[in-house]
């Protein structure tokens, strides 16, 4: 297919050519039915100012609509001999209209549309993600409401510290979550912002209306100035890829209290066999492979903001072809990000909880706190009360009964505030999902 930017017969060098479109076609399939929403909103604004006429309009917008049927319905094939979706959509257009489809490019640049197309793209991304987080949100607050009476040991220094909760363990990794989407809901909002009519980065001449562009497309407003418009190529992608691998670093660290906790030096929980993988010489062994693989593809997320550093900081403004990268980059990590949710919230709900496990002789010393603050509440100083119950620990004369514990203040063991980390989440996800 003849390129949109050739201007004789003379092709390109095939070599040159698989170089430069590199991967994009294996992407391009994901913009397709966003180029068409685009060109559909550029359309109606280029007659509404009388750039092109009413018929003209009517004409592109019919063959612009049952092209974006054929998307929605999974018929339309990406041609391999085109340059990129954008490049197709237009020869469609011309194919089909003549010199009315040569007129829809009148007054963009192919900047102004890769960018629109890939900011409409993560705008939706960003609400899957949201659905997704959402769904393994409302397994940890269920979880952490039914095991909220099961004690657990905390750790720090990974050495036995004071008793925790497992609806403190899951309740944490619930409101861990209310951080992580309140993050996306700020990258979603400088996502949100309408590129189209910046062109190549410096406007144009023709009279156009942004402000309609922006209606049609349902952005939230626009990038005003076009030089910057185009300085947020590969900034949106970095914004997002910073929001992702904050999301991620929380289901890794979960992933790997799942790992430890599973193992039969903790022996805190396990899960049916059918969630666990076995060893091909050691019949014994149950293995998280799930876990672990969610851990490290969560690893390699949390590596996508250094990546965009890297492809970008070293780039004055204006366009780069660079940026033609940050999809390679973006893309798959986005489908990696979204199967990881989805096998945390088709696995967790399986999880077994086991009870008494504080019963064990080797966790007596997490009381340690518990008693010596029995001591002040009878009349002693901490320091005092420390002191006597270390000199205790030391001579190996500590003991402690086990009662009921008596934690009441917001966030301890006796007060989750379940509740309040909830309404703040659905609070963010109507944002998001708005």
């Amino acid at each position: 297919m003849k390129k949109i930017w050739q201007k004789d017969d003379n092709a390109t060098n095939i070599v040159v050519n698989k170089f430069t479109v590199g991967k994009d076609l294996d992407f391009d399939e994901r913009l397709a039915k966003y180029d068409v929403k685009g060109s559909i909103a550029h359309c109606k604004m280029l007659s509404e100012v009388g750039i092109i006429s009413n018929e003209e309009s009517v004409q592109m917008l019919f063959v612009l609509e049952g092209i974006l049927e054929e998307i929605e319905s999974g018929s339309f094939k990406i041609d391999k001999s085109a340059e990129d979706i954008h490049s197709q959509i237009e020869s469609i257009l011309i194919e089909r209209l003549g010199d009315t489809g040569k007129k829809i490019h009148t007054a963009r640049s192919r900047n102004d549309q890769v960018l629109l197309d890939i900011k409409l793209y993560l705008l939706d991304e960003i609400r899957e993600i949201t659905v997704l987080t959402d769904e393994f949100f409302q397994i940890l607050i269920k979880l952490a409401d039914q095991h909220k009476n099961v004690l657990l040991p905390g750790y720090t220094h990974l050495q036995i510290a004071m008793p925790s909760s497992f609806g403190l363990w899951f309740g944490a990794y619930a409101e861990a979550l209310l951080d992580d989407v309140e993050m996306l809901f700020s990258v979603k909002n400088i996502i949100n912002k309408n590129p189209l009519g910046s062109a190549a980065g410096y406007g144009s001449s023709f009279p156009i209306d942004r402000e309609s562009t922006t209606y049609n497309l349902g952005f939230q407003s626009m990038n005003y100035n076009s030089v910057y418009a185009q300085m947020t190529r590969g900034k949106s992608e970095k914004m997002l890829s910073m929001a992702m691998a904050t999301l991620a670093g929380t289901l890794g660290k979960f992933a790997y209290d799942v790992c430890l906790y599973l193992s039969q030096n903790f022996d805190f929980i396990s899960f049916p066999k059918e969630f666990t993988t076995g060893s091909s010489i050691m019949p014994h062994k149950k293995n998280p492979d799930i876990f672990e693989l969610v851990r490290a593809r969560c690893n390699r997320i949390q590596s996508l903001p250094n990546e965009f550093i890297l492809l970008t900081n070293n780039l004055p403004s204006g366009y780069h072809r660079d940026m033609q990268l940050t999809k390679e980059i973006l893309f798959p990590a986005i489908d990696s990000l979204k199967e990881c949710l989805e096998i945390l919230s088709y696995t967790l709900p399986n999880i077994q909880v086991k009870d008494g496990i504080l019963d064990d002789e080797k966790y007596k010393y997490l009381f340690s706190v518990e008693k010596i603050n029995e001591e002040v509440k009878n009349g002693s100083s901490f320091r005092d009360a420390y002191v006597k119950v270390g000199q205790e620990i030391e001579n190996n004369e500590f003991d402690f009964e086990i009662k009921n514990l008596n934690h009441t203040h917001q966030g301890s063991i006796g007060n989750l505030c379940l509740d309040k980390i909830e309404y703040q989440f659905n609070k963010l996800k109507g944002k998001l999902l708005g």
